[in-house]
């Protein structure tokens, strides 16, 4: 058997020193993930099992590394929520079925053409909507059911925390947790080696345990008694529109996701550059598995790929080694997910919550790409309004709407010395988002005058522009002695 070079064992080592940090970081995340939505706390862990060991191993991005994310809670939360958890399996081997197609077919690079205010727009109301229910986790508090009501019940959430001592014990806990993950932030480089949302949580579960407080903790069930693969009943649920809906949300923001982290990730490194149609074959491979076995969806995450790549991972044994870690913690140490608080969780999710807010982007998108920046706060807004999926489609039409506005240019110049013909020249794309202006122009042309209709400079003529054009003419026609004469390109 041949012996690993010098430069293979320096890339091994590298590899297990990332998969470490990486192990760390996806812990807290995987189990708050998991409560966030309303599932057993080992089917987030499952999840980062699957992402490292299965979609870990597939090509697509070397350094990518996935698991359960934030940005899926609230939609995973509804998905549970209206139809159940059985038919939370369904859901996601669909979404991962549909993944691989879309891979299959080489759609997979054209997720990059979708307008990054949506996906920030997104992001932002998942993170407002995020914030705002994991509030009421951190009181022990069960919250309202939409992100509007959320948001509302947040005065009275107040004055419950100033009536009850085992809420503000709670919050406290919850409120320490963020404060130290922010606090974390500013220790030395070689101290943050150590992820700070697993130091909270440590030092929380510590606190607790010291001083005996009554609060919430997490419900341990085992690895192999959380799985639940979706029966032939919940397979019944696809014959309803809302789950097919729901699954389609499911597979556009979880490809988008995975492949804008993709894009963000190949920035950090000067490695191989991420294959789309691969990576979301990938994406979709591990999706699939998780269905099966009735587990979160999966994404691509950046938090965890940035320490993956910061860490000095090398290859993809850092995020195949994570899995194994996360693999054999849930394997060989679940009861010391027993003695977690909820609140401490909640704490960690709220602080991701935040990181999903573009509040730096805002102003400087505002001031250069106003458009831009008014498409991310609707979309924002919808989903903490409305829900998930319509919230996205909103962002979506509107994106295309401003985009067939702004290309749509049109101009209409009109020449009259008044010795000849009126001359009319119209020039740019003609759609009928224009269709006033073009019109309001000829329709204002004189009648007892020639007129003289030049196109050959027009670059698009949409149907209901070429109808409106017809039928202006034929009315200009009827009215004037001369007929329209009418100059196309050759």
């Amino acid at each position: 058997m041949p012996s690993l070079t010098a430069p293979s064992r320096r890339a091994w080592r590298a590899d297990f020193t990332a998969s470490i940090v990486v192990f760390l970081v996806a812990l807290p995340l995987c189990v708050g993930v998991a409560v966030a939505s309303g599932v057993p706390a080992e089917l987030g862990l499952i999840t980062g099992i699957a992402g490292g060991l299965v979609t870990g191993l597939l090509p697509g991005s070397s350094l990518q590394v996935s698991g359960p994310a934030a940005g899926l809670t609230v939609l995973v939360y509804e998905a549970v929520d209206t139809y159940g958890i059985g038919a939370l399996g369904v859901i996601v081997l669909a979404s991962g079925l549909i993944q691989l197609a879309l891979g299959a077919l080489r759609l997979g690079r054209w997720f990059r053409a979708i307008s990054v205010a949506v996906v920030e727009g997104m992001l932002a109301g998942i993170g407002l909507v995020i914030i705002a229910g994991q509030l009421y986790a951190m009181a022990d508090t069960k919250a309202p059911a939409s992100g509007l009501d959320k948001i509302i019940g947040l005065p009275g959430l107040v004055g419950d925390l100033t009536k009850t001592t085992a809420s503000l014990s709670a919050f406290a806990v919850g409120a320490g947790t963020i404060a130290v993950m922010v606090l974390w932030t500013r220790m030395p480089a070689k101290v943050r080696t150590v992820p700070g949302a697993l130091i909270a949580v440590a030092l929380a579960t510590a606190t607790t345990a010291l001083l005996d407080l009554s609060v919430a903790k997490i419900e341990v069930r085992g690895l192999l008694d959380s799985i639940q693969p979706p029966g032939l009943d919940d397979f019944g649920a696809l014959a309803e529109v809302g789950l097919l809906g729901t699954i389609a949300a499911f597979t556009l923001i979880a490809s988008a996701e995975s492949l804008f982290s993709a894009a963000a990730v190949d920035r950090l490194h000067d490695g191989p550059r991420t294959d789309y149609d691969k990576e979301l074959m990938a994406q979709g491979a591990g999706n699939t598995i998780c269905g099966a076995l009735g587990a979160l969806p999966m994404t691509a995450v950046i938090v965890r790929s940035a320490a993956n790549v910061q860490a000095g991972a090398k290859t993809k044994a850092s995020r195949v080694l994570h899995g194994l870690w996360l693999l054999l913690f849930a394997a060989l140490l679940p009861a010391a997910l027993g003695i977690i608080p909820i609140a401490a969780l909640a704490g960690v999710l709220v602080h991701a919550g935040f990181k999903l807010l573009p509040v730096s982007k805002l102003g400087p998108l505002w001031r250069t790409h106003r458009g831009e920046a008014v498409i991310l706060m609707v979309t924002a807004v919808a989903i903490v309004a409305v829900n998930m999926f319509e919230g996205v489609l909103v962002g979506l039409v509107l994106a295309v709407v401003k985009t067939a506005w702004e290309t749509s240019h049109i101009q209409v110049h009109v020449t009259d010395d008044e010795s000849g013909p009126v001359r009319v020249r119209i020039t740019g794309n003609a759609t009928f988002l224009r269709l006033p202006k073009m019109l309001d122009t000829l329709e204002n042309l004189p009648v007892d005058r020639p007129v003289e209709l030049d196109l050959r400079d027009l670059r698009h003529l949409d149907h209901a522009s070429s109808a409106a054009l017809n039928t202006w003419r034929e009315r200009h026609n009827a009215q004037s002695p001369e007929p329209v004469r009418l100059i196309k390109a050759a």
